[in-house]
């Protein structure tokens, strides 16, 4: 019998945020970590590919999806679905982000207890930033509907930098641009690359399995994995950090 990785002790999700005290930011990844947004990004490659008789005019299943394209930069998807055409997987890419921007704007939801969160972190007056493989139209869209352009610092987008995720490069221009040092700053993350990015950027991550199988998860090693920002584990480990006076007590943490 196997045990949820989402089981984890809750005294080792407890601990695993310690370590940080004094916490200064926390950066945060966007699609399915800000907003349940992989389903719309399934729906629209899905259709599309369909159109264009893709795989035999079969329709992606929702592994297909997670094996190639969730969590992955556009370049590295135009490539795995067009190997032999890299410039019409570029094209397609592009036309399929302008489809789920269209979807955005009339389906998009954030996690469950993102507002909560983010409450906790601007009441500790913590540095935050955005840093993500989407397209940065895509990002900004995103922010702006959940209501948090205003909450950012900053938003780190994979393409503008030399190496997208699983590259550490992302999460390291984001905490340089808000000032923050990675012996005082967590991650949330929701997809094996991003986690590996982080944890390779050398912050602790705290997966959400909101879409991604929890054993791909897991392999990426996070500190642990939560259902949601309701969930109880996450919170056991704010308070603990609190605790150790370790949340909003740095005078330059505005």
């Amino acid at each position: 019998m196997t045990v949820s990785s989402l089981d984890i002790s809750s005294s080792d999700s407890k601990s695993s945020l310690v370590k940080l005290a004094p916490v200064e930011a926390v950066l945060f990844d966007v699609d399915g970590t800000l907003c349940d947004s992989d389903p719309l990004h399934y729906y629209a490659f899905r259709e599309m590919l369909l159109e264009i008789g893709f795989n035999g005019g079969v329709p992606i299943d929702e592994e297909f999806f997670i094996q190639n394209i969730a969590g992955k930069h556009n370049d590295d998807i135009a490539r795995a679905l067009f190997p032999d055409d890299y410039e019409r997987g570029l094209k397609f890419t592009d036309e399929k982000e302008a489809y789920f921007r269209k979807l955005v704007v009339e389906q998009l939801k954030p996690v469950d207890g993102l507002i909560k969160l983010v409450k906790w972190i601007e009441d500790r007056g913590l540095k935050r930033a955005a840093v993500t493989n989407a397209p940065r139209a895509n990002a900004e869209l995103m922010i702006s509907m959940l209501g948090l352009t205003e909450f950012f610092q900053a938003i780190i987008v994979g393409s503008e930098c030399e190496h997208a995720k699983p590259h550490p490069e992302p999460y390291l221009k984001g905490l340089e641009a808000i000032g923050a040092s990675k012996e005082h700053t967590f991650v949330f993350e929701d997809s094996p690359s991003g986690i590996r990015a982080g944890v390779a950027a050398g912050m602790p991550v705290i997966g959400l399995s909101t879409r991604n199988p929890e054993n791909l998860l897991m392999e990426a090693k996070p500190s642990f994995l939560i259902k949601d920002y309701e969930d109880s584990k996450l919170w056991a480990a704010l308070e603990e950090l609190e605790k150790q006076g370790g949340a909003g007590t740095r005078s330059d943490a505005a």
